[in-house]
């Protein structure tokens, strides 16, 4: 299997190739070069595997045997598994006759991106420890700088994959204020000395473009052995299907007894900003998994909900563009320069933090495949050549003019498979009290509010065999504030009892170490990296701002 990039061009890269390089060259986000199909026998041979034994089955198909063995890939898994606190890694809990709930947060982080990023830290070890064990005694090591952007749970799931790993330093932007005070102390209070937190004073989005600056900056990059821990890197995606099948043969065991799990329409309802945990599901359903229409659940930063809705892929509304009250103009590049060429930004604070994301990184790749599907080509490499240069002009229209009209059969085609919701932040607070005082009480974060909503809204179009699966993606515990606004004045919920983990507890007193970078310019990050890098010992004092 070969991993090509969105923008095109005749690079084709293996899967550490792909891995380790993160972003390609021309902006590009990789994908592999065919979406491979089940083995004929999956769901016999697979019906009884555990989370570790599907995630060998899963990315065995996108790996080679010639690059991870499948002792290998199996050793990566357990090492990658085991410090997550529920036996089945990702659960799934049965709400109502028709709607259970995914928990992605067993991990160590309490987050859904653990399921990955523990997987991809691993990956990153392994790859480092076979390159260096090549060299010859006394030739300088093979080291990797890890630069990761973070609206909450990405950067302290990152940094718990790669805390204390040899020859890997990391840094995470993080725009200061804009996370909640549990995601930022688990971030900040780790101090390993290969771990480097970057609070940058502005938006998600100013670190998402400040992230994709670096590695566009071709000798910055080669210089300093830039790699993603983003869900631009590839083995994310990958790593988060694995749950989608866990969650099929789980449900067919919690089924009527006489209910086949074929006979009903499974429909995923997915919390999404970035578009990443969606995407998986999208493979998974390419590969063939049954399941109907995927359902984007947005908060009130819906660029997604929109264009599901006109086809328009615009940071703002164009009927918003210019109102004052959708928030501070900015320019469309990310920049903080002040020229023409201006939008309102419209990223609005919410109750869901992790979701308050303007531009959705991950939505290329869809775009890529629609694309695709679309071009007029006679052969694949024609349409994969059309492809490419449809979405590099996209995505350019999208950089100079923050909006971009798609074709409408590309409206049509992501139809086919999506449906998308957008919750307002009452809609939440109205979510998480009623799933409490529901015949099964359930308490949900903010972003599994999300899901919830826009699942009950989407219901009422769902023919009665359908059965939902929200996935749930952080634990509320790290979301105290939502949670506590939501549920209180009820004389049953009590904070510490009901939601408090053991490990949250004095988190907020602990020692921190960040690094305050005073407004989101790319040179200012640069000088943070190349001096912690640039040191011999690799431990400076973190502390200040540039």
């Amino acid at each position: 299997m070969k991993y090509l990039s969105t923008r095109g061009g005749d690079e084709r890269l293996s899967f550490e190739e792909t891995v380790l390089t993160g972003l390609a060259p021309n902006g590009g986000l990789y994908i592999p070069e065919h979406i491979p199909s089940l083995p004929e026998n999956w769901k016999s041979d697979w019906k009884d595997y555990s989370f570790i034994d599907l995630s060998v089955a899963v990315l065995s198909l996108y790996i080679s045997p010639d690059e991870i063995s499948t002792k290998e890939l199996r050793t990566l898994a357990e090492k990658s598994y085991k410090t997550f606190r529920h036996p089945n890694v990702t659960p799934l809990k049965k709400l109502d006759d028709k709607t259970f709930v995914l928990e992605l947060f067993h991990g160590p982080t309490f987050a859904f991106k653990d399921v990955a990023l523990q997987l991809l830290g691993n990956l990153f070890e392994f790859f480092l420890l076979r390159r260096n064990a090549k060299k010859a005694e006394g030739e300088e090591p093979e080291r990797l700088t890890v630069v990761g952007a973070t609206s909450g749970d990405t950067g302290s799931a990152a940094i718990y994959g790669l805390r204390n790993k040899a020859n890997i330093s990391i840094f995470i932007l993080h725009p200061k204020g804009r996370v909640s005070p549990i995601q930022a102390a688990q971030m900040t209070t780790v101090t390993d000395a290969n771990v480097h937190n970057v609070a940058v004073k502005g938006t998600f989005d100013d670190c998402q473009d400040i992230l994709k600056s670096l590695f566009a900056d071709r000798e910055f990059n080669s210089t300093h052995r830039l790699a993603a821990v983003n869900s631009i890197n590839w083995a994310r995606i990958v790593a988060q299907t694995v749950y989608y099948f866990l969650s099929y043969f789980h449900l067919s065991k919690q089924l009527p007894a006489g209910t086949n799990v074929d006979e009903i329409e499974i429909q995923y309802v997915v919390p999404t900003g970035n578009f990443g945990d969606i995407l998986a599901g999208y493979y998974a359903k390419r590969m063939g998994l049954p399941m109907g229409k995927l359902v984007v659940a947005t908060n009130e930063n819906d660029i997604l909900a929109r264009f599901w809705k006109n086809g328009k892929y615009e940071k703002v509304d164009s009927t918003l563009a210019g109102d004052a009250s959708s928030g501070p103009t900015v320019p469309v590049d990310g920049s903080s320069d002040g020229k023409q060429g201006t939008v309102s930004h419209g990223v609005k604070e919410t109750l869901s933090p992790a979701m308050d994301v303007l531009v959705s990184s991950n939505f290329e790749r869809l775009l890529w495949y629609l694309a695709f599907e679309t071009a007029s080509g006679d052969n694949r490499a024609e349409k994969e050549r059309l492809a490419g240069k449809a979405l590099d002009g996209w995505m350019s229209k999208m950089k100079t003019n923050g909006r971009v009209e798609l074709p409408i059969s590309v409206l049509e085609s992501a139809r086919r498979d999506f449906l998308a919701e957008r919750i307002s932040d009452d809609q939440i607070l109205e979510t998480i009290k009623s799933f409490f005082e529901g015949k099964v009480p359930y308490i949900a974060d903010p972003h599994t509010a999300v899901g919830l909503a826009a699942a009950r809204i989407i219901a009422q179009q769902n023919s009665s065999s359908t059965r939902q699966i929200v996935l749930s993606t952080a634990h509320p515990a790290k979301f105290s504030e939502a949670v506590s606004r939501a549920l209180e004045g009820s004389p049953h919920f009590n904070f510490d009892r009901d939601v408090l983990p053991d490990e949250f507890r004095g988190l907020l007193e602990k020692e921190k170490r960040v690094i305050d970078v005073e407004r989101p310019d790319v040179e200012l990050v640069k000088a943070v990296i190349e001096k912690v890098v640039g040191h011999q010992s690799g431990k400076i004092k973190e502390s200040g701002s540039v």
